[in-house]
């Protein structure tokens, strides 16, 4: 009876089980069915990334200025290496032993933190990430590590890309650079991204429990679309050659706010150059350039945040600043077109000095012997006189100037096409009374950007028709080979082209006599306007901003370049003298690239004394060599006292023309050692001094021009090697470059 009992309560007990089971599948099929589904294909779907190739960025002469390539992403499955014992439990001991393993092999392949990386093998997560955009030589490390040591699974490598600046600071405040996920951060990389990115693909599969994939007729593959390739209006020669000489004036001057450069194509808008110094290269942006690294361990984290900022920042776009004389071009072209002065009407203007402004004195420039005169308009330019301007302004009248302004496109952004353009502060023209009118007239207490200056006076190059700036010209499509062509945009006709060819004809006469002689270009004529703007005396530590706006050829333009240089700390911080010859260092060499004639009976060259071409004495004894230069007029300095030794190599190169009595050092075999030696400072210099101060050091001189020293390349204090060539630009001196 007891046995019967006991039957019955298990039958019991085994009922109630089996209702509670049934029960229970019920609930999992029908309630929670659906979601234990989904739970279960997200755990054995894998939907991996195929990363899309970014676009590759274009200089106009087909040079890849960004590219992408191709590298790895190594990630891992921390469960994979888990050891198990016979009876399935986990082994500790092993499993730890195999995690230190690989995590030191991560570390040591990778250069990443140990203990880091062995906590990563301890995740709970499905995959971890190990290393991003691996290059080759690692990855085949990795490989030949992981046959080594048996490890066939639970290490991932997949394909990415990885971008790369093929010339390091090249257009770097312009291009700009992408984050480690390849996204644009900065510059055009940043204006761009949506064209340059394109689309990743992804593979959506099923996997076993070791995460390999089953073939499964539900499997997904979305190929990945490239992104498209970018042409950029910028010419690589052409901005190497504008950084080169950006970066000298900023260094020789101490420029305490650095500089930059704009050279534009008035006829189309099209930015051939744009730089910025100091710059940073472009492939360890996170890294100070060397202006910063001096201070940089002092800075706080909101300090080295900013002063980031302003590394990358393209001052060209998104730094304001007063023009000062240089915009006295546009108060001039609305002066013409409204006909309230001409450019030739004697004693039409009057400087003795200063003007009195509602009851101030505002002083010229100039303000010593009684000013400058009686003027003319253009003799107003020539001399950069404030006086003049503000009495031109007054008869233009504030409400006319602005409706002008508007319509050169001073009140608002180009529309260039990269990030961080702002625009111009003016004040309201309800604001604007006696005070207000004078300063404007010559430049100053407004700001304005500098695309926005060369932008208007770019339209005066152009016969009054104001352009759009263009920085991409066309965007390829790798995908389906289709190319688009980004055409020039005429935005307004501003003043007419009579108007144009009277002021060009003036800023011609503004660097051939008057105070931008230093923008001057051998073989060319050039039109330009120099530019001084003294600091807000409620900002002193703004400090001067110099500035030189050429055109050239002045007959029919090809070229606008603009040069700013800020807070120069050295001797001069006149814009005709500092800035001046950097425009007409930079267009020397612009203009010939360009395959643009020579406009005057001038030679390009013009070398003012006679020169000879250095013979080749390579493969000569030293004897012989040293006959062959004496007789063609040169020195001979030579590295080996044995005169039967044969001649490897000789500095200048054969073919160099240099003047009489210049040093030609010659190397033989086992006496190659170079001598180096500091360019010394010859600006402000005469020939002969220069060419003493040259020739005491073993350098020679290629010479252009006549008068003083104005620029010279390569820069003071630079080291070269005996017998280098020095170029130096020679302009008769004067003071009157404001």
């Amino acid at each position: 009876m007891i046995k019967t009992k006991s039957l019955a309560k298990a039958l019991v007990v085994f009922v109630i089980i089996a209702v509670i089971l049934i029960v229970r599948l019920i609930f999992i099929q029908f309630v929670d069915g659906a979601t234990l589904k989904e739970a279960a294909n997200r755990q054995q779907t894998t939907n991996k990334l195929i990363a899309a190739q970014r676009g590759t960025i274009y200089d106009s002469t087909g040079k890849a200025l960004a590219i992408s390539a191709n590298v790895d992403t190594v990630s891992v499955n921390p469960s994979r290496f888990v050891v198990t014992n016979e009876d399935g439990s986990i082994n500790e001991a092993e499993t730890n032993a195999k995690k230190d393993t690989i995590a030191q092999a991560f570390a040591n392949i990778f250069s990443l933190d140990l203990a880091t990386v062995r906590a990563q093998l301890d995740s709970t997560s499905t995959t971890e990430i190990i290393a991003k955009k691996v290059e080759k030589d690692k990855i085949d490390h990795l490989k030949n590590w992981m046959e080594e040591s048996g490890i066939s699974s639970g290490i991932n490598i997949d394909a990415d890309t990885k971008r790369y600046y093929p010339y390091n600071n090249l257009a770097s405040n312009l291009i700009g650079f992408c984050g480690t996920d390849s996204q644009g951060l900065w510059g055009i990389e940043s204006y761009w991204d949506d064209v340059l990115a394109g689309t990743p693909g992804k593979i959506v599969s099923t996997t076993d429990v070791a995460y390999d994939l089953i073939p499964d007729k539900n499997s997904t593959y979305i190929s990945a679309q490239n992104g498209k390739d970018l042409v950029l209006s910028i010419d690589y020669n052409i901005q190497s050659i504008a950084e080169k000489y950006l970066k000298q004036a900023v260094i020789e001057n101490d420029c305490k706010d650095g500089g930059n450069v704009i050279i534009m194509r008035p006829s189309t808008g099209d930015i051939l150059a744009m730089a910025s110094y100091p710059d940073y290269n472009l492939n360890t942006p996170f890294e100070p350039n060397d202006s910063l690294k001096a201070t940089w361990d002092t800075m706080s984290d909101e300090e080295q945040s900013n002063a980031f900022n302003q590394m990358w920042g393209n001052k060209a776009v998104s730094n304001r600043y007063e023009p000062g004389s240089t915009y006295k071009v546009i108060n001039a072209a609305i002066g013409l077109e409204e006909n309230v002065a001409e450019p030739d009407t004697p004693n039409d203007f009057s400087c003795v000095g200063y003007e009195i402004v509602a009851g101030t004195r505002v002083h010229c420039w100039r303000q010593s012997n009684n000013g400058h005169g009686k003027e003319s308009l253009r003799q107003v330019l020539m001399n950069s006189c404030n006086p003049g301007m503000m009495q031109l302004c007054q008869r233009i009248g504030a409400e006319t100037l602005y409706a002008y302004y508007d319509s050169f496109g001073l009140f608002s952004k180009t529309g260039i096409e990269t990030i961080g353009e702002v625009s111009s502060n003016y004040w309201d023209l309800e604001d604007v009374g006696p005070m207000e009118l004078a300063t404007m007239s010559f430049g100053q207490r407004f700001t304005i950007t500098p695309i926005q200056l060369i932008t208007a006076i770019s339209s005066i190059a152009n016969d009054g028709i104001l352009m759009q700036p263009r920085l991409v010209t066309q965007i390829k499509d790798p995908n389906t080979g289709n190319t688009t062509t980004i055409e020039p945009k005429q935005v307004r006709q501003v003043v007419s082209k009579e108007t144009c060819d009277e002021l060009m004809n003036m800023l011609e006469s503004v660097v051939s006599d008057g105070g931008g002689t230093y923008g001057s270009v051998a073989g060319y004529t050039i039109a330009g306007k120099t530019g001084t703007s003294e600091p807000d005396p409620s900002k002193p530590e703004q400090g001067y901003v110099a500035s030189f706006v050429g055109i050239a050829p002045s007959q029919n333009p090809e070229v606008v370049a603009l040069v700013i240089l800020y807070n120069p700390q050295g001797e001069n911080h006149m814009g005709g003298q500092i800035a001046g010859p950097v425009v007409s260092q930079i267009l020397s060499e612009v203009l010939p690239y360009l395959g643009i004639p020579s406009d005057t009976a001038e030679a390009t060259t013009t070398n003012t004394v006679e020169t000879t071409s250095v013979p080749d004495v390579r493969n000569k004894t030293v004897a012989e060599a040293n006959k062959i230069l004496e007789d063609a007029g040169f020195t001979c300095k030579i590295s080996s006292s044995d005169m039967t030794s044969i001649v490897t190599d000789q500095v200048p190169k054969p073919g160099t023309e240099l003047i009489a009595d210049s040093i030609i050092c010659v190397y033989t075999a086992g006496n190659e050692a170079r001598i180096s030696q500091e360019v010394p400072n010859l600006k402000g210099k005469s020939l002969s001094s220069a060419l003493s101060l040259l020739k005491a050091k073993n350098l020679n001189i290629h010479v252009s021009g006549t008068g003083q020293v104005v620029s010279q390349e390569p820069m003071a204090g630079t080291s070269v090697e005996e017998g280098t060539v020095i170029s130096v630009n020679l302009q008769p001196y004067s003071e009157n470059t404001h």
